[in-house]
């Protein structure tokens, strides 16, 4: 893992189209309310669909709170088959103040259920 990130950069990757977005909740989460371009890939899928991201420059991972996509991201990295930047944001999915497309008022708190 790449380290974190915070909401001025992810808003400036995103202006750039500089980075594919993770975001590791839930379909059901995910398609209440998400980041615009990102893709859900839930984190208790994440160990068997990881080689989907080879030949990616940089990920950033998003998950409610920001400490599961530490997890992701560090997942990620260790996939020998992935060199580029992998990075988590750190305020999550609670600390964006950006566009969202879905309902945000809909959307659950529930975190992502463990991997293993």
């Amino acid at each position: 893992m790449d380290g974190e990130i915070g909401v001025d950069e992810l808003e400036s990757l995103l202006e750039d189209d500089g980075a594919t977005v993770v975001d590791i909740r839930p379909p059901r989460a995910f398609d209440q309310a998400h980041i615009p371009g990102s893709e859900n890939v839930p984190l208790n899928r994440l160990v068997d669909d990881v080689e989907r991201f080879e030949g990616v420059d940089r990920i950033v991972t998003i998950c409610p709170h920001g400490k599961s996509s530490v997890q992701a991201a560090r997942l990620i990295a260790s996939y020998e088959g992935f060199d580029g930047t992998v990075e988590s944001f750190a305020p999550g999915l609670g600390g964006w103040d950006g566009p969202l497309d879905g309902d945000i008022s809909e959307q659950s708190d529930e975190g992502p259920a463990a991997p293993f």
